[in-house]
């Protein structure tokens, strides 16, 4: 596999005589990828069916001369001023329906089809002009749809077409009531007319009315992401990216990349670590200027699926960030770490964000390669020993095959947002902790999307707190030959979000019934045996096959090969819990230092120090932020 580094470029943000110097420039460090244009649509069309794009004629000639590959992007992420005057009704609003206007960007509702007319004749514009030029490689559609939490908007464009989503749904009103369960409270409907959005309510709305909302809110970003898709494919035959979010699980990412090649996400390990990480203090200062060292791994991992193998991380944070409540700058070498660990997860392109830092607006306290004055900024530097090291290391065969998996889904993260039954229960992270765990036994992980028909041969896998296991996933787990661990909460609800009968898990060939669950504050846990606790969430069981029990003699572990997790494991119960897995699941394990890890490529297996000092293990020494790349 070929790896390349690249750059995120704004030409309308500079004098058109620098352009040549800063494309020679990028050049020179060993940047083969430059992204350009996703902001850009009012120097496109500066008034409605008047367009100016012999600048970006100029642009893309510019940077093409200097041997680089355009990523083109269309602009529909920031519409212009005049279109917010044509359609005053574009704009999203929020749970307590307060209109979010213009002013800065992601300022239009998905489900407003006159925008998405308009976003569809840009697009058509920009791939005519350039689905054929042979700088432009690659196209971006967007820029970070849910950004700013705008996935889900209760607009009154919403309304209507969430109505008809649910009458093409349920044909009948009466079929509405009966899979809500609407005899509940007298919230019965005669007619989908009388259904309103599930924000404003005095107590908590219906949970599957919540539900089918975030489905339907979810549809709107792939049909929104398929109108440009459809066009662009008629244009050119480059592959189609979209650059997705690290944490954010508020749409479908699967059914948004079944209609692209190629899967990005924009990496920024320190700007998540304050604000999206939940971690002791002390995990959080020790790790304050590296990230977190599971953190890019996981979303790595997890955008390889949605891109059925081919992904990129279109920004790589180079600096300090503007977002975060604080913002530390990374330390010497992190730069380099973070996209060598792309490249071992299987990136084909790590673009660092942005070549220039701005000296205006909204992020101009954001660092580039270089600084507001041209001069190189500290990560330019390493963004050019990656490029270097790239390519004396030579093509290798891409990411290695884990040795287990996780199926990830996202329709579970909104189940259990919609009803957490404990304030503090997220999927994403009893998910994460699940993968932290597998990672520091030094196991590779696979990420699988829940509409999986097989578990191939992984030796194990995990499917943690899934709301409803589709037929053919029930029937890949029930089939399988290695080491399945399922639960908490896996298949505990019905698609209608009702408690099922059978009562969960339901899965043939295991004993196990969940007789009663609850939820536990910070302040409680329970005690594992062989020690390590349960937290958040536990589960009383009925099952006569207990592998590991709680301290007062509790069902913990139960069933043989197929397998169910009565709660939510702290960081010493899942190396337990995970270790005596791996064993009966044939998989050699290692317990590597705190912040070190690795990923195994076809041909090279890499080490990343995410701590500040060097750490041996097994004789080898790495360099604090180091990274060690050894051949297999």
């Amino acid at each position: 596999m070929t790896r390349s580094i690249g750059v995120c470029y704004y030409p309308e943000h500079w004098p058109e005589e620098i352009w040549a110097e800063d494309a020679a420039r990028m050049a020179e460090a060993g940047i083969k990828w430059v992204r350009i244009a996703e902001f850009a649509w009012s120097r496109m069309e500066p008034e409605e069916g008047t367009y100016d794009l012999d600048w970006l004629d100029r642009a893309v000639d510019t940077l093409g001369a200097a041997g680089l590959k355009i990523v083109m992007c269309t602009p529909t992420a920031t519409p212009p001023r005049w279109m917010g005057t044509k359609h005053p009704d574009m704009y999203a609003v929020d749970a307590q329906g307060r209109p979010r206007g213009f002013g800065s960007r992601r300022h239009y509702d998905f489900a407003h089809h006159g925008y998405r007319e308009d976003c569809a004749r840009i697009t058509a514009k920009l791939a005519e002009r350039y689905g054929k030029n042979p700088h432009v490689a690659a196209w971006q559609t967007d820029n970070e749809y849910a950004c700013h939490d705008t996935t889900v908007s209760y607009s009154p464009v919403a309304l209507v077409q969430f109505r008809d989503w649910l009458a093409r749904k349920y044909q009948s009103p009466q079929a509405l009531n009966r899979a809500w369960g609407n005899v509940f409270w007298s919230m019965e409907y005669a007619s989908f007319d009388e259904i309103a959005l599930p924000n404003l309510t005095v107590t908590e709305p219906n949970p599957a009315h919540v539900m089918d909302f975030r489905r339907f809110a979810s549809d709107q970003v792939a049909e929104f992401n398929k109108v440009q898709t459809d066009i662009l494919r008629r244009h050119t035959d480059a592959p189609l990216i979209h650059n997705y979010m690290g944490f954010e699980i508020s749409f479908d990412h699967f059914k948004v990349g079944a209609d692209l090649d190629v899967a990005s996400w924009d990496s920024y390990p320190i700007g998540f670590l304050s604000q999206k990480v939940q971690a002791s203090d002390a995990h959080k200062i020790h790790h304050l200027r590296t990230g977190d060292p599971d953190l890019q791994g996981f979303h790595h991992d997890l955008y390889r699926a949605v891109g059925r193998g081919r992904w990129w991380v279109m920004e790589q944070q180079p600096g300090p960030v503007n977002w975060a409540p604080w913002n530390p700058a990374p330390l010497a070498g992190m730069p380099r770490l973070w996209a060598w660990e792309a490249f071992a997860h299987g990136a084909e392109v790590v673009s660092y964000f942005r070549w220039r830092q701005a000296p205006f607006a909204q992020e101009q306290m954001h660092a580039g390669l270089l600084r507001p004055d041209s001069a190189p900024a500290p990560a330019l530097a390493e963004a050019t020993q990656v490029a270097a090291e790239i390519a004396q290391l030579g093509e290798d065969a891409g990411c290695a095959k884990g040795q287990a998996a996780i199926v990830f889904d996202y329709a579970s993260a909104w189940a259990w947002e919609t009803q957490p039954q404990g304030r503090d229960f997220s999927y994403y992270q009893i998910v994460f902790d699940l993968y932290r765990g597998l990672r520091r036994l030094g196991i590779d992980v696979d990420i699988l999307p829940p509409d999986t028909g097989a578990l191939g041969d992984y030796k194990l896998a995990l499917v943690p707190a899934m709301f409803t296991l589709p037929d053919s996933l029930k029937a890949a787990i029930t089939a399988h030959e290695g080491i399945v661990l399922v639960g908490p909460r896996t298949n505990s609800k019905t698609p209608d979000f009702a408690i099922p009968t059978p009562l969960p898990p339901d899965l043939a060939g295991l004993d196990c019934t969940v007789a009663r669950v609850e939820s536990l504050p910070p302040s409680a846990t329970v005690s594992l045996h062989g020690g390590g606790h349960f937290k958040r969430w536990f589960e009383e069981l009925e099952s006569a096959d207990v592998l590991l029990k709680t301290e007062d003699g509790m069902p913990a572990v139960v069933g043989g090969n197929l397998r169910y997790l009565a709660g939510w494991p702290d960081d010493a119960a899942c190396h337990h819990i995970l270790s005596d897995a791996a064993k009966a699941a044939g998989i050699v394990t290692e317990t590597l230092p705190d912040g070190l890890r690795r990923r195994d490529t076809q041909g090279h297996r890499i080490w990343f120090n995410y701590n500040p000092a060097p750490v041996t293990h097994r004789g080898l020494t790495i360099d604090g932020c180091g990274v060690h790349i050894e051949k297999l």
